[in-house]
C-alpha cells in the first residue's frame, strides 16, 4: 500500500516539475527577468528603506526632547517671569543679568568651548565634521539654552531645539551604525534631527523640513537628506502634538484675498526688510566676533550682554506700558501685535528694541538663535506699514509677507520662511504675498547672514566679504547664534 502510495506520489511530482520548469524558461520570462531585476536594483540603489526604520526613530527620541525643552521654558519659567516683569519692571535688570550669569558659567566650565553651540554647531558638523556631534555636554547646553531663554532673554526655543535633534541624529548612528549604516549617514541624521526639531517646536513640519534642507547654504539644499528629514520631522511632529496639541502656534485670522496693488506693496516691504535686515546681520556678525575675541571671561560676557538685554526691555516698558515687551520666547507677542491695536511709532520702537536685545543676548553668547526674534521683528515693522504706509485694513497679510521677508533675509531660508508663515500662522491665503516679499528681502540683503557657517552651495565657501575675510582666530562658525 505504502509503495503505491509512494508510486503516485512521484508520478503527480514528476509531471509538475517538468511543468515548473519549462515556465522559468518561458522566452517572455528570460527576456524580461533581467531587466526587472536591473529597475529594482536601481530603484532602490540608495537603500532608502533602511531610513523607514531609522527615521521614524529620530522623530520620537528628537519630538519627546523637544517637548521636555517646550514644557520647561513655555510652561514653567517664562509665564511666571514674564508676569513678574510686567508688574515689576525694576526686576528685568538683576533677573537677567543673573541668568545669564548663570548661563555663562555653565557653557564656561561644563563645555570644552563656550561659543560652540545651536544652530550653528549643526551647520559645521555637517561640513567640516560629517556629522559628528560631541553628545557629552549635550545636557549643559540645553540646560545654559533654558536660563537664557526661559529668564527672559532675546531668543527662543529653535536654537536647542535644532541642536537638540542634531545631536539626537548623530548620537543615533554610533547606536545603529552596526545595522549597515554608512559614514555618510551620520551626515543625513543629524540633518533629519535637526529638521524633526524645528518641526516639533513650531508645529510645523514641513517647516522643520525645508529649513533643516535650507540651512546648510545660502542658495542650495541638502539633498541626500530629503526623505528622512521628512519622516523624522513628521514624526517628531506627531509626538509633540501628543502631548501639547497640534493647533498652529500663532494662529491668526488670514485675509481671503488680495489685490495686485497689494502685491506691489509687498515687494516695496520686501526691499525696506532686506535692507533692515542686511543691516542688522553685517552688525550681529561683527558683534559676534568681537565677543569671542574679548579677553574677558565668557561668564562676565554674558553677564554683560544680560544687563544690556534687560535695558532694552526696561526702556520699552517704560515708553509704552502694556502686556508687550521685547524679552524673552515672545510667542504670545504675535497675538498681541495683530489681536490688539497699537500705534505705529510703538511698533517700530519695538521692532527696533528687539533687534537690540537679540543683539546683546546672542553676539554676547547666549545659547539659542534668533528665527522668533527676526520673525517678530518682521511682523512688527509689516503691521506699521500697514497701517501707516499703505493705510490697509488687512494688516495680518503685511504682518505675514513681513515676517517671511525678515527671517529669508536674515537666515537665506526664502522657502522656508513662506512655508513657516503658512503653518505656524494658519496664514495660507499669504503664500503668494509672502512668496514675493520674501524674494525681494532675500535679493536686497545680498549675502549677509546672521550664519557664519553657510556656504553658497556644495563644495563652496562663502565669497570673500568684509565680515567672512576676518581673521581665522574668530573661528567662523563662532559668528553665528
Amino acid at each position: 500500500m505504502d509503495k503505491k502510495f509512494g508510486m503516485a506520489e512521484t508520478t503527480v511530482t514528476r509531471p509538475n516539475r517538468r511543468r515548473s520548469s519549462r515556465l522559468i524558461e518561458h522566452p517572455l520570462l528570460r527576456k524580461y527577468f533581467p531587466m526587472v531585476s536591473e529597475d529594482l536594483a536601481a530603484t532602490y540603489t540608495r537603500d532608502l528603506h533602511k531610513w523607514l526604520l531609522i527615521a521614524p526613530i529620530i522623530g520620537v527620541a528628537t519630538g519627546l526632547a523637544v517637548t521636555f525643552v517646550a514644557v520647561i521654558i513655555l510652561k514653567e519659567l517664562w509665564p511666571p517671569v514674564l508676569h513678574l516683569f510686567l508688574r515689576r519692571p525694576w526686576t528685568i535688570l538683576p533677573a537677567m543679568t543673573a541668568a545669564f550669569a548663570v548661563t555663562g558659567l555653565i557653557m564656561q566650565f561644563l563645555t570644552p568651548d563656550p561659543d560652540e553651540h545651536s544652530t550653528e554647531e549643526i551647520i559645521r558638523s555637517y561640513h567640516e565634521h560629517q556629522g559628528d556631534i560631541d553628545v557629552r555636554f549635550f545636557f549643559p547646553k540645553i540646560l545654559a539654552a533654558i536660563t537664557t531663554v526661559g529668564f527672559g532673554g532675546s531668543a527662543a526655543l529653535e536654537g536647542p531645539s535644532i541642536y537638540g535633534g542634531g545631536a539626537i541624529g548623530s548620537w543615533l548612528w554610533t547606536k545603529l551604525r552596526r545595522f549597515g549604516l554608512e559614514p555618510r549617514d551620520r551626515r543625513i541624521m543629524l540633518i533629519s534631527g535637526a529638521a524633526a526639531g524645528m518641526a516639533a517646536v513650531f508645529r510645523a513640519p514641513m517647516t522643520g523640513l525645508v529649513f533643516a534642507l535650507e540651512m546648510p547654504y545660502k542658495d542650495d539644499l541638502a539633498h541626500e537628506a530629503l526623505l528622512p528629514s521628512l519622516i523624522a520631522s513628521v514624526v517628531s511632529y506627531v509626538t509633540l502634538a501628543f502631548f501639547l496639541g497640534a493647533t498652529p502656534l500663532f494662529n491668526f485670522v488670514s485675509a481671503t484675498s488680495f489685490t495686485g496693488r497689494d502685491l506691489l506693496w509687498c515687494a516695496l516691504l520686501g526691499v525696506l526688510i532686506g535692507l533692515i535686515a542686511m543691516a542688522f546681520t553685517v552688525t550681529f556678525r561683527r558683534a559676534r566676533v568681537f565677543m569671542v575675541h574679548c579677553s574677558i571671561p565668557h561668564w562676565l560676557k554674558l553677564t554683560i550682554g544680560g544687563f544690556l538685554t534687560g535695558v532694552c526691555g526696561l526702556v520699552f516698558l517704560s515708553l509704552f506700558r502694556g502686556s508687550l515687551v521685547p524679552l524673552g520666547p515672545n510667542y504670545e507677542a504675535v497675538g498681541e501685535i495683530l489681536g490688539n491695536h497699537h500705534s505705529s511709532l510703538e511698533l517700530v520702537v519695538f521692532g527696533a528694541i528687539k533687534l537690540a536685545a537679540t543683539l546683546f543676548t546672542l553676539a554676547s553668547g547666549g545659547v539659542s538663535a534668533m528665527f522668533v526674534p527676526l520673525f517678530l521683528t518682521g511682523g512688527s515693522f509689516g503691521t506699521a506699514f500697514a497701517q501707516s504706509i499703505v493705510h490697509s485694513s488687512s494688516v495680518e497679510l503685511y504682518a505675514a509677507v513681513g515676517m517671511a521677508a525678515f527671517i529669508a533675509a536674515g537666515y537665506k531660508t526664502p522657502l522656508a520662511a513662506v512655508v513657516f508663515v503658512a503653518e505656524a500662522t494658519g496664514g495660507h491665503a499669504f503664500i503668494v504675498p509672502a512668496l514675493i516679499g520674501a524674494a525681494v528681502a532675500y535679493a536686497v540683503s545680498g549675502e549677509a547672514s546672521a550664519s557664519g557657517d553657510q556656504r553658497l552651495h556644495e563644495g563652496v565657501r562663502s565669497p570673500s566679504t568684509p565680515v567672512g575675510d576676518l581673521p581665522q582666530a574668530a573661528s567662523p562658525e563662532k559668528t553665528g547664534p
